[in-house]
């Protein structure tokens, strides 16, 4: 009879062990869920802001070149090709999108120190993370603006005369 009381509390003691286990798994996906929900939304909010900032550099970049119709329509009347005209209105964007990176970048790096408690496994003066931004944020600007620009290298140098 004993021997089947040793079996019983070995039973419950692994019954114990199992339950204990369970419960540690639980607190510790508890405590997982809320750094996984910032994580995530912080993920969210950034493309977000990425797409926002691209269709504001495509309006910013139309509106500048559908301004500039004439000078197009006179650059293609005294020969410029459609090459050259997509050279000119990527010129300008692409000086709005440096301008934005001299800003950011130094910024960025100052916020860096506050935020460095937030960056889980990453050192906060990386430059492989920051050259990886640099290049998405270029990437992404020259999409935004290559429409704009290879539209207005199709205007016709008459109807843009005619249009002033």
């Amino acid at each position: 009879m004993h021997r089947g009381g040793d079996c019983d509390t070995l039973r419950e003691i692994g019954a114990v062990a199992a339950g204990d286990v369970q419960q540690r798994f639980v607190i510790g996906a508890r405590q997982l869920t809320q750094p996984r929900l910032i994580a995530r939304l912080t993920s969210f909010f950034g493309v977000l802001s990425l797409v926002l900032a691209s269709i504001g550099l495509y309006g910013v970049t139309a509106h500048s070149a559908g301004r500039r119709t004439g000078e197009i329509g006179v650059r293609m009347a005294l020969g410029a090709s459609r090459g050259q005209v997509v050279r000119l209105v990527l010129r300008g964007a692409f000086l709005l999108i440096a301008f934005g990176l001299i800003l950011g970048i130094p910024l960025s790096l100052a916020t860096s120190r506050v935020l460095s408690s937030q960056l889980y496994g990453l050192n906060a003066y990386d430059a492989v993370p920051i050259a990886i931004a640099v290049a998405v944020l270029g990437l992404f600007g020259l999409i935004a603006t290559l429409v704009p620009a290879q539209r207005a290298s199709f205007i016709s140098p008459a109807e843009a005369l005619r249009s002033e």
